[in-house]
Formats: structure tokens, C-alpha cells, sequence
């Protein structure tokens, strides 16, 4: 299946149901990411019916390469991973883990590997607490890992390369595919306002919103078509425009409903909460690549002056 069905899927899906959490695209955007993409024909038959989550994401320091502990230590008969995950999207239901670990430091630098661990290997703990109930109805988890055996064969892709091979492009690729989520979400605001449209001025703040959630939708359209054309790279600053131009049309429509009396939905309520914490994910990162751009553009401006 393209990323562009599965994209649509979630955004039809979101869109009647109000629940930017609902769907299957999480599961499908793994499988045909790490699993298609990285591995091998065994691993591929093995684990492709079956519902995998990845784990890369550690309690109290997101996914920042240089902060994150868990470990592979190689034995003779396969590895031992170490270490704790956070925030794994379908975790409490997962058949497999794709758990990213050290697996050498070379001058300082760690270097990560990813590995499939299946929800029943020894000394692996699903921790499903509290705090990892949001965007429901989807679920989350945390994993413990102490000292988990698995076999050389649970190698996913390439040793010590796995940060840059899947983890960074990864991102990307879940934030091309979630637009149409966020779209989805956006879309499903629209309907629940346009009931409370009594007058000019709120008809006026509604159709600044529907034209908002037009460029947005062209934008994500452009972006997950780049996706499955296997260039995405060139796309990558409309996927941070989209983020950015999200937060703007959240924060718009919270002052719509505050304007015009809609503030007590729940529904809205629901769905705008859905929407912060979508976009609060991975906010470091997003930042810092908004920063690149920004002194990008600084340094090209002096080089032209100079």
C-alpha cells in the first residue's frame, strides 16, 4: 500500500470520528517502513502479518541521540539489550518490538543498532501506566529491558547505523503521513463550528479558518506524494511549514470558540486537546530543524552581501 492510502485512510477516518488517535496508519507506516524496507526476506515473512511498534524514545529524554542509554551487548549466541523506552505507539497490543540500541561508541559518538524483540522474550516489561494514556483510542507503553536475549538473526537493517538509516528518516516519514491525521482532525473542527455560525464576523473567523485548512491540505498533498516518490528530502520544509501553520490554526480556532460561545464542546474540546499533543511530540527536534532553516537563510543573505 502507498503512504498516500494509507495518509488518505487516516484522514477520512479522523475526519467522521473525531479521534485523531483512531486508525490503523501507525501500524501500516511501520510495517512498510522498517519491516519492508530494512528487512531481510525471513524477518519480512515472520513479522509482516503481525503488529510491530517501535521504541526508540527514552523517560525524561525523548529521542536526542546523544542522551539516550539503552544498550546491545553482543554475545555468543546474540545480543543482550539493557535499558528503558518511552511513549511507544501501540505498544500494550504489539506482537514485536523494533527497539533501538548502542551497539558501539566510536570517538564519543554512540552508534545505534535496531533490533526486533517479541512481546514474550524473557525479562521484557510492558509498563501500560497513566501517564501514557492520551490520543485515545490509540495506546501507549513503556518497556523495561533487563538484560533481554535475542538471536544475531533479530538484527533489523545494518549494525551501528540504524540512528541514521531509520530513526531520522523515520520521523519524517511518521510526520508526512500524520498531516493527514492532523488534516483529518482540522477538518472534523470545521463541521462542529459551522453549527455556531450566527453572524458576520463569526462567519468571517470560520472562513479564515476553512482557508487555512485548503492550504494545509494542498501542502500535506504535495508532501506525501514527494514521500512516495522517494523524495521527500525536497518536501522537507513544507512538512515544517505544515507543523508550524497547524499550531497557527489551532490557536485560531481556540479564539473562534472562545469568540463566539463554542468553548464548551467537548467534541472541539477533544480533538484541539488531540492536536496539541500531536504537535508537542518531538517538539526539540522540530525546533531545531526550524532553527537550521532560519540560519540557513541568514547565511545565504550575508554571502550574498559579502
Amino acid at each position: 500500500m502507498s503512504y498516500a492510502a494509507i495518509a488518505r485512510e487516516k484522514a477520512e477516518l479522523v475526519e467522521r470520528t473525531g479521534l485523531l488517535g483512531e486508525g490503523d496508519a501507525a501500524r501500516q507506516v511501520v510495517a512498510r517502513f522498517f519491516l519492508e524496507g530494512f528487512g531481510t526476506s525471513e524477518q519480512r515473512e515472520r513479522w509482516l502479518p503481525c503488529l510491530a511498534a517501535v521504541a526508540i524514545s527514552e523517560p525524561r529524554v525523548g529521542a536526542h541521540p546523544k542522551l539516550l542509554n539503552t544498550r546491545a551487548e553482543q554475545v555468543a549466541n546474540g545480543y543482550r539489550i539493557f535499558g528503558e523506552k518511552a511513549w511507544v505507539t501501540n505498544g500494550p497490543l504489539a506482537d514485536v518490538f523494533i527497539v533501538l540500541a548502542i551497539t558501539a561508541i566510536e570517538a564519543g559518538r554512540k552508534r545505534y543498532s535496531a533490533f526486533l524483540v517479541p512481546r514474550d522474550t524473557p525479562c521484557l516489561a510492558i509498563d501500560e501506566a497513566p501517564q501514557y494514556r492520551a490520543l485515545m483510542p490509540s495506546r501507549h507503553c513503556g518497556l523495561k529491558l533487563d538484560g533481554c536475549h535475542v538471536a544475531h538473526s533479530a538484527l533489523l537493517g545494518g549494525a551501528a547505523t540504524a540512528y541514521e538509516t531509520m530513526a531520522l528518516p523515520f520521523r519524517d516519514v511518521e510526520d508526512a503521513v500524520g498531516t493527514f491525521g492532523l488534516l483529518g482532525a482540522f477538518r472534523f473542527v470545521l463541521k462542529r463550528l459551522a453549527q455556531g455560525a450566527s453572524d458576520d464576523a463569526a462567519t468571517l473567523s470560520l472562513g479564515k479558518l476553512v482557508a487555512l485548512v485548503a492550504v494545509f491540505a494542498e501542502g500535506a498533498t504535495a508532501v506525501i506524494a514527494a514521500l512516495d516518490l522517494g523524495e521527500l528530502p525536497r518536501a522537507v520544509n513544507t512538512l515544517v511549514g505544515l507543523r508550524v501553520l497547524a499550531a497557527d490554526m489551532v490557536r485560531h480556532a481556540r479564539e473562534h470558540c472562545d469568540a463566539y460561545g463554542l468553548i464548551g464542546d467537548a467534541a472541539i474540546g477533544r480533538v484541539l486537546g488531540d492536536l496539541d499533543t500531536s504537535l508537542s511530540v518531538a517538539r526539540g527536534p522540530r525546533q531545531a530543524r526550524q532553527m537550521r532553516l532560519g540560519a540557513g537563510l541568514i547565511t545565504d543573505h550575508r554571502s550574498l552581501r559579502g
